[in-house]
């Protein structure tokens, strides 16, 4: 599909799902830095002329998508847009990996994922393969990206949960909110990326990520983009 064709399609709902804003650091739920959060506000201003009706804004857990989300909307209003208050969405979390029993956020240090679990300490989180081997990889989330069997979600269920998470946005109908805006983190795109074109693109820019366009029958186009320059699309593939 061209470029072309992929701007002129007639999509049934629009998700844009992007990368939050710029954080200092991943070690732990840090906040956005606060230029972060200004490009996030001048995001969602530009955004506001997109909207036909409500803009709908939806984030992962952590705070820094929560606070990006927060400045879309705002920024988005600002430029008169009908915008919802920032919501969490459970489909929009990091992966789900599990260390001692219990769920762990993607961090960079062993004593980050050792705080996470209150029975462990760095010395265990160091003995245990995919966690030791997790922290020292240059590129983190590639390391993952590539694994079949990690302790919890590999890539493809975690494309799958989008997948299904975008699909459902048709149950809005016609009436209901027709762009949403849905902010999560790098390994969620990457992963989808890798779902359609069988390749890692690497890590995503800040405040850039995927546009999905699904029509009535579920099917979705996805493409590239890069929001803080408001560059057109570029597609991936259709499924």
């Amino acid at each position: 599909m061209s470029d072309r064709a992929f701007k002129n399609s007639i999509p049934f709902h629009r998700l844009l799902l992007i990368r939050h804003g710029q954080v200092a650091s991943h070690r732990g739920d840090v906040p956005l830095t606060d230029s972060a959060i200004k490009s996030a506000f001048e995001v969602g201003s530009r955004l506001a002329g997109e909207a036909r009706g409500e803009l709908r804004v939806l984030c992962g857990g952590s705070l820094r998508t929560v606070q990006t989300a927060q400045a879309v909307a705002e920024g988005a209003r600002s430029n008169g847009a009908e915008a919802s208050d920032a919501k969490v969405a459970h489909a929009l979390r990091n992966p789900d990996l599990y260390l001692g029993g219990e769920r762990v956020d993607m961090v960079s240090t062993t004593s980050d994922f050792a705080s996470q679990v209150g029975s462990m300490d760095e010395k265990a989180v160091e003995s245990v393969p995919f966690f030791s081997e997790f922290v020292r990889a240059k590129d983190r989330i590639g390391f993952w990206l590539r694994q079949r069997n990690p302790p919890g979600d590999d890539a493809s269920m975690v494309a799958h949960r989008i997948q299904a998470f975008a699909a459902s946005l048709c149950d809005l109908g016609s009436k209901g909110p027709q762009l949403t805006v849905a902010v999560t983190h790098s390994p969620i795109l990457r992963a989808c990326a890798m779902m359609t074109t069988r390749e890692d693109p690497g890590e995503p820019d800040w405040l850039s990520g995927l546009e999905v366009r699904i029509p009535l029958d579920r099917s979705f186009e996805l493409g590239w983009s890069g929001w803080t320059a408001w560059e057109v699309p570029r597609p991936l593939s259709s499924h």
